[in-house]
Formats: C-alpha cells, structure tokens, sequence
C-alpha cells in the first residue's frame, strides 16, 4: 500500500497534497501549518519515493488509483486535492475520471502534455541503468530558478539527496506515466471549481501551459507566482499558501451524483 500521512484536525475536512516526481511527501512542509489550520492534510509517496518502498506504477491510472485506495482505506468518500507537476496530473485523472471523489482542485506547476514522450522514455531507461544520480543535475536545474540555486545551497543539496533516494524502477515507472500523459479536451469534463498555479520563472510547465489548462477547464482561474520556479510551492511559499486557501475555502464546491 502506498504511504500515506495524516495532519491537522480530524474532524475537518482533508485535503490530498500530491508530490512531484522525485520528491517525497516533505516537499509540502511549508504549506502544512497553514493548511491544517482549517483542514486534515493527507499527503502521500508516490511509488518507489519515500516510504513507499517497492511499489511501482507506470500510468497516470494506476497512479491515480493508488490514491482511491489510500481514500478507501480511511474512508475518505471526498477530498480537495493540490497536485504539483506529476501531482497535478494525478489530479486531473481524478477530477476527470472520479468526479465524485474530488470537491476542489488546485493544479501547480503542471501541463496536460508535460514535452516529448520519447525524452521521457530515454529518462526512464537512463535512470534503469544508471539509477537518479544520473539525471539529479540536470532536474535541479529545472526545479529552481538561479536565484534559490546560489543564495540557497543547502536547501538545494538538500533536494538532490531526497532525489537521488528515489528508487530507479519507481522514479522511472513515473517517467513512464508522464509520456503517456495526454488528456487533450477531456479535461474538459472536470467540474470541480479548480485553480490553476503557475511559476513565472518554471521552464518545466511554463504559465502558458497553465493557461491551457485553464482555458480546457470551465471556470477555472490561473494564478502566476513572480519568481517562482518549478517547485513554486518551495520558492513562494507564502503567495502559494495563500492563492490556495483561498481557492479552498471561498470557491462553492460542485456536487457530482
């Protein structure tokens, strides 16, 4: 079973918090205190990250599925949901294919076609053979702007490490996943109110691929964090923490049958 934490109120309502690939469920400490506030913040490990030792998944479905069945282990019947880059893929599945299991959606620093499926193949098969280490570089490159990457050091090597802990079959069977990624206009069958977040500085899911995304969705609203990067939850926690407590306590939920 796919690892799961629980913070904040038991009683209040959960938010699911859905990681990157290469990250663990720690990426999202800076939003926890301001989140369980108000909500229960269910975080997880993707397969073959953290303690999710193991277990693989190479599609968004089985990854999706992996989360129902964290919600149906706890008995969760429905959540809002923040996903970042992989995450917000997961997400998407979920609000396309799960509707009635997802009140309100907030997307980060994602895409629904995240570039070339033969570069993600070619990721995959480098990291099978090589393991993290070998790609660990050049994805902090792309995860931080040059600004965090020389004022922050040991923040930074701090991310290297939490990569490269990933295991190879896991990290490339997310690899995998992410190829295969292409909702198109199926997002538009996504009813739950959803916010879209992007970094002005993320070279990974630029703002104009949150801005597809939000023109697929009815209604949704984007969000550009200045000078945020990839991980723009990490650089701008503050403007993160609040655009997504606003999204989740003023928006009016749909409720799905």
């Amino acid at each position: 079973m796919t690892y799961s934490r629980l913070d904040g109120p038991a009683d209040a309502p959960v938010v699911v918090l859905s990681n990157s690939l290469g990250t663990t469920l720690e990426m999202w400490d800076p939003q926890v205190p301001a989140l369980s506030e108000r909500f229960a913040v269910l975080r997880y490990d993707h397969p073959g990250h953290g303690t999710s030792a193991g277990l693989t998944a190479n599609s968004l479905e089985a990854l999706a599925r992996g989360v129902l069945g964290i919600l149906d282990e706890r008995g969760l019947k429905r959540v809002s949901f923040c996903g970042l880059s992989l995450g917000g893929a997961v997400g998407m599945w979920l609000a396309m294919h799960e509707p009635a299991r997802i009140d309100r959606l907030a997307l980060a620093c994602t895409s629904a076609r995240f570039g070339v499926r033969e570069n993600w193949l070619a990721r995959a098969a480098t990291v099978r053979g090589e393991g993290v280490e070998a790609v660990a570089d050049a994805v902090l490159q792309l995860w931080f702007t040059q600004r965090t990457r020389s004022d922050r050091p040991a923040f930074v090597r701090a991310y290297r490490a939490m990569m490269v802990s990933a295991e190879r079959e896991g990290y490339a069977g997310c690899c995998e996943a992410l190829a295969d990624w292409d909702p198109g206009d199926e997002l538009a069958a996504i009813l739950a109110p959803t916010l879209v977040l992007a970094g002005s500085e993320d070279p990974v899911t630029p703002p104009a691929q949150g801005e597809a995304i939000a023109h697929r969705i009815a209604e949704a609203r984007l969000s550009v964090l200045e000078g945020a990067g990839h991980l723009a939850n990490l650089e701008e926690p503050e403007a993160f923490n609040r655009l997504l407590l606003d999204h989740l306590t003023t928006r009016p939920a749909v409720e799905v049958a």
